[in-house]
């Protein structure tokens, strides 16, 4: 049967042409797009270009592709049968040993500057990267030859952003980022520990229908997802303002809900979307379950956001009744700068530790 798109086969599911349009409605509202943009998602998603999609695992968890498996908005199947055509994924792929690397081969050969990639997890540098190896080659070998003929490549979780765990210090592995690993190609980064599928959702949408890869800050993050502070999205915000925060894990305060600043939240230096789309099925995250952001969408958080359970230094307004306006775009400079200064005597201290042990 020729395959028209997703909306061709999502009617021979039995869904309807308005849940159709719900979710593209969904992923232009994700995209922060205006709905006149709904019209032309639905367009492209019916013209039935699906792209070929490889998938590598490197230094990870595989916290991302179990984070795959859970997607709802739309399902794990939507998304691999029909808006993409998932060609390589060691994990969910049928095929195992030589044939497995047989269909990654024939992608890179057969649609060089076409298909798309993701990421997950670091790539080892050190010794000439031999702390990761698939099929007898090493994750970078793999990732220059994989992502260097690829169309766009998508570093999917904080490992593959930034170097996530594995890098964290003393980095034994010299593990980096995609980035760093393959420089030179255009990459996006949704970090996340993991990331919300729906981020990864979104941004294969916009690369349907436009041909282009969204607009990313600075650090290579879409701005649709990362683009906002969760200190200023956070539901618990209010508290924050007036002064009402959690002082010890189960007092009453934190029965209440109210603000995890002073248990170490690190909302305040930290940018996603996390508050807003939720996880499992958008009913949750983590603040609103009851623990603090760790700042994992955050490059390098593991050694710069540490010690987790200690507050931020130097955040401005705690319980002086201030809006999110009037805090404004202040909070993340004096944030960023005081946390600079955090990391900084935490090296020197570590280095003078290191000086007298020696």
């Amino acid at each position: 049967m020729k395959d028209d798109g997703l909306y061709t086969k999502l009617l021979q599911r039995g869904v309807s042409r308005r849940d159709f349009m719900k979710f593209c409605a969904t992923m232009a509202a994700a995209l922060a797009l205006p709905s006149l943009e709904v019209a032309a998602i639905a367009k492209a998603l019916g013209k039935g270009r699906k792209p070929f999609v490889v998938w590598l695992e490197f230094q990870d968890c595989a916290g991302n592709t179990e984070s795959l498996l859970r997607a709802s908005n739309p399902t794990t199947a939507e998304i691999l049968l029909d808006l993409i055509s998932l060609e390589y994924h060691e994990t969910l792929m049928a095929p195992a040993g030589k044939q497995a690397v047989l269909s990654r081969e024939n992608v890179v050969k057969m649609q060089k500057g076409k298909y798309l990639v993701v990421v997950e997890g670091a790539i080892p540098m050190k010794d000439d990267g031999v702390y990761c190896c698939i099929g007898g080659r090493t994750a970078k070998d793999i990732a220059r030859e994989v992502c260097g003929n690829a169309a766009m490549t998508i570093a999917i979780g904080s490992c593959a952003s930034w170097g996530g765990l594995p890098a964290a210090a003393p980095n034994p592995t010299g593990a980096v980022s995609v980035q760093k690993a393959v420089p030179g190609i255009p990459v996006v980064n949704l970090p996340g520990c993991p990331v919300n599928t729906e981020n990864l959702t979104a941004t294969l949408v916009h690369y349907l229908t436009y041909g282009t890869i969204p607009e990313l800050d600075s650090s290579r993050r879409p701005l649709f997802a990362y683009g906002k502070n969760i200190h200023d999205l956070c539901e618990r915000r209010v508290h924050f303002d007036e002064g009402r925060f959690v002082r010890a894990w189960g007092d009453d305060a934190h029965r209440k809900g109210w603000c995890l600043y002073r248990m170490g939240c690190k909302g305040p230096a930290s940018y996603s979307n996390c508050p807003t789309i939720k996880f499992n099925m958008n009913t949750s995250w983590p603040v609103q379950a009851g623990h603090g952001c760790i700042a994992c969408t955050t490059e390098g958080h593991w050694d710069s956001m540490s010690p987790f359970y200690t507050k931020l230094p130097n955040v401005p307004g705690a319980g002086m009744g201030l809006t999110v306006k009037k805090v404004g775009a202040g909070l993340a400079a004096i944030t960023a700068a005081g946390f600079a200064a955090h990391g900084i005597r935490r090296v020197v201290k570590a280095k003078k530790e290191k000086n007298k042990s020696g």
